[in-house]
């Protein structure tokens, strides 16, 4: 069976730097959301209600 996935060189970096782009914005928010110490503890708060 042909492989039916045949990105070109650019489609394949394109790909790889969109990725790398939803991972490093969503480090960001991370530790954007770090630095608002009442939306850490709301969210402790949370989880810890859960138990």
């Amino acid at each position: 069976m042909a492989n039916t996935h045949n990105f070109s060189l650019w489609q394949q970096r394109l790909v790889r730097a969109l990725c790398w782009s939803l991972v490093l914005g969503a480090l960001a928010v991370v530790f954007g959301w770090y630095l608002e110490p009442d939306f850490m503890l709301t969210m402790a708060d949370q989880v810890w209600s859960c138990f």
